[in-house]
């Protein structure tokens, strides 16, 4: 046994369906976004016994006093019932600490690992990787794809929820180029910068694997193959039924984004391939091009 897994990417790179598909051997157990400060799926103490400020918070050496002992418990699959109870006594937060309960500790009882698919951890991956030994895959998206899925949502990123994150500022100062940006209605203009800087986090960030979603659409059975041996993970005939299928389901099998089940993740059967060819569905030939444009500028010196 090695230690634990993140999967990472902005939202809407995959990182839900790259997960369910690692975790198709058996060897994980499944934690869906314990950083996203959103009830459900975060805010949830009996799976991360920590406070969650902000949207993409920023985790390094110098405040990691907040955040390592609950990610020590996490990884290690001990779920703090107590803690839960307190926060979250709804009918279905029960239902789901008793299903979030139960694998943890069987994971444990298992010798199974962790695996953590949280897109709101993806300026942190550095620290993942270096404090918690987590193999990391970060997920990249074709931005014109990215773009456009947050465009069919109707999402947009309020870019002060990263400029009031000093250590992250500190770390990262081509961040401040967003502030041109704070209170833009512009929504094409501020996914394609969030796009951008993230891409050019995640390119200097040692130890962790960048991986392109749409290539691992296009041949999954093939780049699964590839991240199980990266993560150390054993491939076998199951994992590779699973992958297959849940890979190749026919057009029109789930919605685009919707919550599901206990653990509130947005994983779909679908067929992968077919998805690239709709993935920029919504943007006009100009708003596609203007993308192109916005995502390959360079950030002022």
């Amino acid at each position: 046994m090695t230690g634990p897994i993140l999967v990472t990417g902005l939202p809407r790179s995959g990182t839900s369906w790259a997960g369910k598909m690692l975790a198709a051997g058996g060897d994980l157990v499944y934690v869906n976004e314990p950083l996203n400060p959103q009830h459900p799926p975060g805010r949830c103490p009996g799976v991360l016994r920590a406070h969650v400020s902000h949207r993409f918070q920023y985790i390094c050496d110098d405040n990691a006093a907040d955040w390592l002992p609950a990610f020590r418990d996490t990884v290690a699959l001990r779920y703090r019932y107590l803690a839960e109870l307190r926060a979250n006594r709804s009918p279905y937060d029960l239902a789901r600490m008793a299903r979030y309960g139960t694998a943890f500790t069987l994971g444990r009882l298992l010798g199974r690992r962790a695996l953590l698919d949280d897109p709101f951890a993806v300026l942190s991956a550095g620290w993942f990787a270096a404090s918690l030994g987590c193999k990391v895959i970060a997920l990249t998206r074709d931005p014109v794809a990215f773009v456009a899925s947050w465009q069919r949502l109707g999402w947009t990123v309020y870019f002060h929820e990263l400029l009031e994150q000093p250590l992250l500022i500190r770390d990262h100062p081509e961040l401040l180029a967003l502030r041109a940006l704070v209170g833009s209605q512009d929504r094409i203009a501020k996914a394609a910068a969030l796009w951008r800087v993230t891409r050019s986090i995640l390119a200097r960030t040692p130890d962790i694997l960048l991986t392109s979603y749409d290539a691992l659409a296009a041949a999954p059975v093939q780049g699964f193959r590839q991240l199980y041996a990266y993560a150390g993970l054993a491939w076998s005939p199951a994992a590779e039924r699973r992958i297959t299928r849940a890979c190749t389901a026919p057009a029109g099998s789930g919605s685009a984004f919707a919550w599901s089940g206990l653990s509130r993740t947005a994983f779909r059967p679908m067929n992968s391939r077919r998805a690239l060819e709709t993935a920029t569905r919504g943007l006009t030939p100009a708003e596609a091009s203007r993308v192109r444009a916005l995502t390959s500028a360079d950030f002022p010196a």
